[in-house]
C-alpha cells in the first residue's frame, strides 16, 4: 500500500473474520466497518453534502456509468472531480460500472437482483449470458459495448477506459472493471464468467500503474464466483496473488456478483477466509440492516448501496423494528416520531402524521425528510456495530437486534 492509503485493524472478533480498523486516505479517515453513501450522479438524491455530514457520513460512492453519461467523466475532471463538483469534502470512492453492464445486460427486462432468494431456479440464458439477445449491454474479451439508458447512443467500456474514467472522477478508492453475473446463471457461466474478471482485473491493475504511478488513488479488485464456494475462494486466492511485473498489487477488495439471501454470511466468509488480513474489504451493493450486519461478522469493512434514500422516496422507513410503510392510513394521525429515541433532524422535528401527508400530497419534502431518517439509521447502525465490536459485546447487540427486527 502507498503512503496515501492504509488499513490498520484495531479490534478482532473472537473466533469471527469480523473486525473494526481505520482507513486512512488522502481526503480523511474512515472508521470501519462503515456504511458508504451512495451519490449516483454525484448528489445523494434530495440532500446535501451538509447534510450527510451532519448524520455521520464518511464516505460518498459515485458511479462511473452515470456520470461517464452525465454529464462526461472530462467536465468532472475538469471541476477537480466529482468530490469537489458536487461540494463533498471527505473521502469517496466509484464504482467500475460492472454492475450497470448487469443492468443492462443479463438482469434487462427480467426483474432480476443480485441476491437471490432461496429457491429461484438457475438458468444458463439462451444468448448464454452475454447480454446480447434483446439487451443494451453485450460483452466480448476485450470488454462491453451498451447503449446509453440516456438516449440510446452506443457507448464501450473496457478495463483500461473504466480506470481512465474513474481517474478522471478522481476518487480516492476505485475498483476494477468486472462482470456482475445473474444470480439465475449456472456454474459453467459463473466460471466463465469470473475468469474474464480475473483477465480484466490484470488489465486493470497495468492501466492503473501506467495512470497513477504515485498510487494516488486506492485500486480494489472485485471478487466474483456468484453462489458457488469453490468459485468464490478460487476468485479470492486469485485476486489476492496478482502482482504486475513491477509488483503492484490491489490495495483491498470489493466482494461483488450475485449472493443467496438466506446464506449470505456464508458466502461472504468463503472469500474473506482467503482475503489477506491486511486490506479492507468492501461488500458491493449491500445495504439491507441484516445483511450488513452479517457481512461485518464475517470480515467486511465498508457497505454501500442506494437502498436506504432509493426506499425512503418510496416511504419505506428503516427502524429498530423493521421497516416503516408511512404511507399506511394508520399513521395519518400519529403525532409520534418515526421512531423514539432517534436523534435524526427528521425524528427530533417531524411526526409520522407529517411525513404520511407530504407523502400522500406528493410534495419534495417527502423525499428528503424520509431520506434524512433512513440515512441516518444506516450509517449509524453501522457505527454501532463498531462500538460494540471494540466494547467486546457484539454477539449481545447482534442478538438483540434480530429480536427485535421485523
Amino acid at each position: 500500500m502507498s503512503e496515501n492509503f492504509n488499513f490498520k485493524i484495531e479490534k478482532k472478533l473472537d473466533g469471527k473474520l469480523g473486525r473494526a480498523g481505520t482507513i486512512h486516505t488522502p481526503h480523511g479517515d474512515i472508521k470501519t466497518p462503515s456504511f458508504v453513501v451512495v451519490g449516483t450522479k454525484a448528489t445523494v438524491k434530495s440532500m446535501t453534502p451538509e447534510m450527510l455530514e451532519s448524520l455521520g457520513a464518511q464516505v460518498v460512492l459515485a458511479n462511473t456509468y452515470h456520470l461517464y453519461l452525465q454529464p462526461g467523466s472530462n467536465i468532472v475532471s475538469k471541476a477537480g472531480g466529482f468530490a469537489k463538483f458536487m461540494g463533498w469534502n471527505g473521502p469517496t470512492m466509484t464504482d467500475s460500472g460492472g454492475f450497470q453492464v448487469f443492468s443492462l445486460g443479463a438482469a434487462f427486462g427480467e426483474h432480476v437482483s443480485k441476491v437471490a432468494k432461496a429457491g429461484e431456479v438457475l438458468h444458463r440464458p439462451e444468448d448464454g449470458g452475454t447480454g446480447d439477445k434483446g439487451k443494451l449491454a453485450k460483452i466480448d474479451e476485450e470488454g462491453v459495448t451498451f447503449k446509453s439508458h440516456l438516449d440510446g447512443s452506443a457507448h464501450r467500456f473496457t478495463p483500461e477506459s473504466s480506470m481512465k474514467v474513474q481517474w478522471d472522477l478522481g476518487a480516492d478508492m476505485i475498483f476494477a472493471f468486472d462482470e456482475c453475473t445473474s444470480p439465475q446463471a449456472t456454474h459453467e457461466y459463473q466460471k466463465e464468467a469470473m475468469d474474464r474478471t480475473h483477465r480484466w482485473a490484470k488489465r486493470c491493475l497495468q492501466s492503473h500503474e501506467a495512470l497513477d504511478p504515485e498510487n494516488v488513488q486506492a485500486l480494489f479488485g472485485v471478487v466474483q464466483g456468484g453462489r458457488h464456494e469453490d468459485l468464490r475462494k478460487e476468485s479470492a486466492t486469485t485476486l489476492a496473488e496478482m502482482k504486475t511485473e513491477k509488483g503492484n498489487e490491489f490495495d483491498g477488495f470489493g466482494i461483488g456478483g450475485s449472493f443467496d439471501k438466506d446464506d449470505m454470511g456464508t458466502a461472504v466468509a468463503w472469500v474473506n477466509e482467503s482475503l489477506p488480513e491486511n486490506k479492507p474489504r468492501h461488500l458491493l451493493g449491500i445495504g439491507d440492516p441484516v445483511d450488513v450486519l452479517f457481512g461485518v461478522e464475517n470480515g467486511c469493512d465498508l457497505f454501500d448501496c442506494v437502498a436506504p434514500t432509493r426506499t425512503a422516496r418510496n416511504g419505506s422507513l428503516y427502524t429498530k423494528d423493521g421497516i416503516l410503510h408511512i404511507t399506511n392510513s394508520k399513521f395519518r394521525e400519529d403525532f409520534t416520531p418515526i421512531e423514539e429515541g432517534c436523534n435524526c433532524y427528521t425524528c427530533k422535528n417531524y411526526t409520522k402524521a407529517y411525513l404520511a401527508h407530504l407523502f400522500h400530497a406528493k410534495e419534495i419534502l417527502a423525499n428528503t425528510l424520509a431520506s434524512v431518517h433512513n440515512v441516518y439509521f444506516i450509517v449509524n447502525f453501522v457505527k454501532e456495530i463498531r462500538e460494540a465490536m471494540l466494547e467486546d459485546r457484539f454477539s449481545e447487540f447482534k442478538e438483540n437486534f434480530l429480536k427485535n427486527y421485523k
